[in-house]
């Protein structure tokens, strides 16, 4: 899938956020923090990420939907949505 201009504007300064967010995570691990700390963290990076798929799919659904020839799948759509709950 290709990305407009802006979808990837908006989406790739937060990937890359969320990967400084991983590379801390890791040296929380590795320097032995509380692991409620890690915990907190690691929740935040992971819905940094649903945020990610979803302005993902909210900014290209259609192209999303056409590109794999499931125009008029319901199904399909649903099973989409799904992967970001």
């Amino acid at each position: 899938m290709q990305l407009d201009e802006q979808s990837r504007n908006a989406v790739l300064p937060r990937l890359r956020r969320i990967e400084g967010q991983v590379s801390g995570i890791i040296r929380m691990i590795e320097n032995d923090r509380e692991c409620t700390d890690i915990v907190t963290q690691v929740a935040a990076a992971s819905k940094a990420l649903d945020k990610v798929g979803f302005k993902l799919l909210a900014a290209n659904l259609a192209r999303c939907i056409v590109d794999d020839d499931q125009v008029g799948d319901t199904a399909a759509l649903e099973k989409l949505f799904m992967t970001l709950a």
